[in-house]
């Protein structure tokens, strides 16, 4: 019996990764393939085709995004581009949203963003654990009614890390990790089952 467990378990730990990463794959392809239906229906693949081709909405998604960056690097795609944030930014919810979620894409997508500085351990959710936090931006304004130096720190959630807490802390009551920000997220999706190879520094009061 112990052999038939130890080989089932065996195939388990080949087939789930691979079970689902086609799920994923399969989920991401799905929603790039609607792209298609912003074609017209006699432009569309399935119907000079005769049959639906799943992947051929990836080459339109990545399409569409490449031609918008080309657009937007020239001075005509520049202007017609601020018109746009503009006219967004004149609508009162859209505003907020909007305004938002571009800071976030800059900061994470862009070479000049900020993003996450490094990684930390803050006491959470109780002062007796200790939780893996990402420090960013402690606005000016919030520095200015402060009566220490804080950091702000992002505690996300396991195992889906784009939620979270934002929080700020004293930088006396923190401990700085020597992992990157890509080795962290990795140990924060798995639930700790992948442990970076990294020791802490800093530690307060030890």
């Amino acid at each position: 019996m112990a052999s038939v467990r130890r080989y089932f378990i065996t195939g388990l730990l080949i087939w789930v990764p691979l079970g689902i990463t086609a799920w994923v794959l399969d989920a991401l392809i799905g929603a790039m393939d609607q792209s298609l239906l912003l074609l017209p229906e006699q432009w569309r693949p399935e119907v000079w085709l005769g049959f639906r081709l799943p992947g051929l909405g990836v080459l339109l998604t990545a399409l569409v995004i490449f031609l918008t960056g080309l657009l937007a690097a020239n001075l005509i795609g520049q202007r017609l581009l601020r018109f746009w944030e503009a006219l967004l930014n004149r609508i009162p919810v859209v505003k907020s949203i909007y305004g938002s979620v571009k800071q976030v894409s800059d900061s994470l997508l862009s070479g000049s963003g900020m993003a996450f500085k490094k990684v930390l351990l803050v006491r959470y959710p109780h002062p007796e654990a200790w939780s893996l936090a990402f420090q960013t931006n402690v606005p000016d304004e919030v520095a200015a009614k402060l009566d220490a130096e804080y950091v702000a720190a992002f505690i996300p959630t396991t195992p889906s890390p784009v939620n979270g807490f934002y929080f700020y802390v004293r930088r006396d009551e923190v401990i700085e990790l020597d992992i990157s920000v890509d080795t962290a997220l990795k140990y924060i999706v798995s639930m700790g089952m992948v442990v970076p190879q990294a020791k802490a520094a800093n530690y307060p009061g030890d």
